[in-house]
């Protein structure tokens, strides 16, 4: 049986007009978050090259959107028969450099491709629309390509995020200019390579790496680009926003979120429990929708942290290879020391640790699936994105006070709502603020719905037909039907 922990680790490079560049100052190294080696290098661009990639968008975006809805409906087709083709060339890279387990990063290869295939369907519905008016005059409405794209993806998503951006620029007629994360590089090689081998015309998609605040400066402050989109923190977020005022151009941004989930009595604590885990600790709880903040009725609250808590200690943890295993190693030393820190705030601050709540080995950046009880609401894992595997559990007297603490944040992504009664369903699905909500099970947004936030969780959504307001704008055309 071939050994896939040693597939070999590819080369990155820099895409840049169809071509990809390879002979460029190291910008920083890659690591295996299981086993702290070293996987290769990431070229810097320089400010040539960043400039290059844009003119290079600029020239496919001319190319692109004139090419006829079928056509480009069709590449990205063969772009998502690609993917499928690669699935298990691509899984052995993407488990290496994220630290994730086979079976999650088999399954966000699939979604990727879900969006090509949803989004090459949507593009022939990206509508106008006539307005009725007094003759002479006839009005209507059409959606044209916003123009190049700037495109910034996070590690956490190496494959999914990008192909959100690309699938969506590619439906709408928009050329790409992507930034993905240093630290999970050659997954998103490796998708864009699929790509090219689908045919897309040069400059259609352009890949660059470099030094953050130089990349970032040079895209969104170039008037070539015409949209600037992030799936990333709110920090970085605010940052990007702030450069694209000076040119005027409209932001997309899914950022942060810090879900809250509201259990009422009367729930099976021991079922919501099963469910509640497999949505926390995938993924080691890094992604955006994970479920960050318990609030549980009091009448089952005892029962639902003892539930969780045996779940979280019977998950099994370790090399993202190694067959049943369901949580890999966190992506870096960095969420390591912030779980760390998490849990020795809490617990200095009356929370009781039920269930891990320390570094699991020495080797690789593993961490125990924590669960802690009676955490206080100045704990900062009430406050601060958790983006890690550690369930903060809060009794509550009321779905009242539970929805009062869960709007009480500026941020508002997902939200989960656990509750027998249709009454207390129908409130809190509509009262809680955030961009989805899951009622009695734990999901979020794929390609065929409306994914974003409320607040300083973002702006714009991407997925659903409401992609096509972010990624086009709407022009209205008044006729006079008369000779002149």
């Amino acid at each position: 049986m071939t050994d896939l922990s040693q597939t070999p680790y590819p080369r990155i490079g820099l895409l840049i007009d169809g071509v990809w560049i390879y002979d460029r100052p190291t910008l920083v190294t890659v690591e295996n978050p299981s086993t702290e080696a070293i996987l290769g290098t990431v070229p810097r661009a320089s400010l040539q090259d960043l400039d290059d990639a844009l003119q290079s968008s600029a020239r496919g975006f001319e190319v692109w959107r004139k090419t006829p809805p079928s056509a480009r409906a069709a590449l990205m087709r063969r772009a998502a028969a690609l993917v499928r083709q690669r699935a298990e060339e691509i899984a052995p890279i993407f488990v290496r450099e994220s630290g994730r387990t086979l079976t999650e990063v088999r399954a966000e290869i699939e979604r990727s491709a879900t969006f090509l295939d949803w989004d090459s369907e949507e593009l022939k519905r990206n509508y106008g629309r006539i307005v009725p008016t007094d003759p002479p005059i006839q009005q209507f409405v059409i959606r044209e390509p916003v123009g190049p794209v700037a495109a910034f993806t996070p590690w956490n998503v190496p494959m999914s995020a990008p192909s959100r951006k690309i699938s969506a620029s590619l439906a709408t007629g928009c050329s790409i200019i992507l930034k993905p994360s240093s630290e999970t590089p050659a997954t998103a090689c490796l998708f864009a390579q699929c790509f090219i081998d689908a045919g897309l015309p040069k400059g259609v998609l352009n890949l660059v790496f470099g030094e953050p605040d130089e990349v970032s400066r040079a895209l969104v402050l170039s008037p070539i680009t015409k949209l600037v989109t992030l799936t990333g923190s709110t920090h970085v977020g605010k940052h990007l926003s702030r450069l694209a005022v000076e040119t005027m151009k409209p932001v997309l941004m899914e950022l942060g979120g810090h879900a809250p989930v509201l259990i009422d009595d009367g729930v099976n604590p021991a079922e919501v429990a099963k469910l509640a885990a497999n949505w926390k600790f995938r993924m080691a709880g890094q992604f955006c929708s994970a479920a960050s903040r318990f609030l549980v009725h009091k009448n089952v609250y005892h029962d639902f942290v003892a539930a969780l808590s045996v779940e979280a200690k019977n998950w099994p943890v370790g090399d993202g290879f190694t067959p049943g295993v369901m949580m890999g190693a966190l992506a870096n030393r960095r969420r390591l020391a912030a779980m760390e820190a998490f849990v020795a705030d809490a617990t200095a601050r009356g929370a009781r640790v039920t269930a891990g709540g320390a570094r699991l080995g020495n080797r690789g950046w593993f961490f125990q699936p924590t669960v802690l009880a009676d955490v206080p609401l100045d704990a900062a894992i009430m406050t601060d994105e958790t983006f890690g595997p550690i369930a903060p559990c809060m009794a509550v007297d009321s779905m009242d006070q539970a929805l009062a603490i869960g709007n009480s944040l500026p941020m508002g992504l997902a939200g989960f709502v656990f509750t027998n009664d249709m009454a207390t369903a129908d409130h809190l699905t509509h009262e809680l603020q955030a961009g989805s909500i899951a009622l009695n099970c734990f999901t979020s947004p794929g390609a065929d719905a409306p994914f974003g936030g409320y607040r300083e969780s973002g702006i714009g959504r991407e997925g659903g037909p409401e992609m096509h307001q972010c990624y086009t704008v709407a022009k209205t055309i008044a006729e006079r039907r008369v000779r002149v």
